[in-house]
């Protein structure tokens, strides 16, 4: 959810459309440095979670932020972005911001993951005093993005000095782009087990359900709406109804407009699959 006009607007958006989750970038996401929220929006950010509306908010961070690239001025900025997001997420109770590992920019694979725990360690020590984690998000490997393997974002948490400020964000279309063929079961079941075996699903504390207009395996990130893409409507039945995330938070990443219409279409698709969506929801809409 847009957070123009404040990060408590975020909040009234996902309201008036019916959301049980949020997702909020904690600044412009496409600027390097924000304004930290007044106290007057933080009363009235509390205000809103205060009515109890949403099982979970959580914030996603900006996308200029590369950790993985070679030292530069952009990845100073990156490292100082990174830390006053995980600030502005700490003043907002936030638990955790998504964060895209980053692209190596050429350097290759080892030198990226080589900064990319670099700056995690530095950017940890810098908010020692911060609950908030980095949520790593799995990434569809489009140019030198790392993250698209699962066993990469094993890597970092084998690498830093706190992994336990660590957790993992998947992300469906990513998955599929990535080469794990999630339109089947067993295909799902298959990914699931990768990051069981090598991270541990206690790690994972979100997923973006999101379809894909890139083939399978393309490496080319594009998001599209739920049975608009090359994933399809019938697989998100057998996501949606995993026992083992069944209260995990998810949220849309998928194209909409100003009026919102996309993602209340996308959200009821999403809960007619659900098994059992008749009883679990009132008559608001509220699970």
């Amino acid at each position: 959810m847009s957070t123009a006009g404040g990060v408590s607007k975020a909040l009234e958006r996902g309201k008036e459309i019916g959301c049980d989750i949020v997702q909020i970038f904690v600044k412009n996401n496409m600027q390097w440095f924000g304004r930290r929220p007044s106290p007057d929006e933080l009363k009235r950010y509390a205000n809103e979670l205060a009515e109890e509306r949403f099982s979970a908010v959580f914030g996603h961070a900006g996308y200029l932020i590369n950790l993985a690239g070679p030292e530069s001025t952009n990845r100073e900025k990156s490292l100082k972005s990174l830390i006053q997001e995980i600030h502005f997420a700490t003043d907002l109770g936030l638990p955790f911001l998504v964060l895209h590992p980053g692209a190596h920019l050429k350097a290759g694979e080892e030198e990226g993951f080589r900064q990319i725990v670099a700056g995690l360690d530095a950017i940890f020590r810098a908010t020692s005093a911060s609950p908030v984690c980095i949520a790593l998000e799995s990434t569809a490997g489009q140019g030198t993005c790392l993250g698209h393997r699962i066993a990469d974002l094993a890597t970092i948490y084998d690498r830093v000095e706190q992994p336990e400020r660590l957790r993992v964000c998947l992300d469906t279309a990513h998955l599929f782009e990535a080469g794990y063929d999630v339109r089947e079961p067993a295909g799902w079941d298959n990914a699931i087990r990768e990051v069981e075996s090598l991270i541990g699903l206690d790690q994972v504390v979100a997923i973006h359900v999101n379809d894909s207009k890139t083939d399978f395996g393309s490496r080319v990130d594009r998001h599209a709406g739920i049975g608009e893409g090359k994933i399809g409507k019938e697989a998100f039945r057998h996501i949606v109804n995993d026992p083992r995330f069944r209260d995990l938070p998810a949220c849309l990443e998928t194209p909409k407009s100003k009026d919102m219409h996309e993602d209340v279409e996308n959200l009821a698709v999403l809960r007619s699959l659900k098994r059992g969506a008749e009883n679990e929801r009132g008559v608001d809409g509220k699970r």
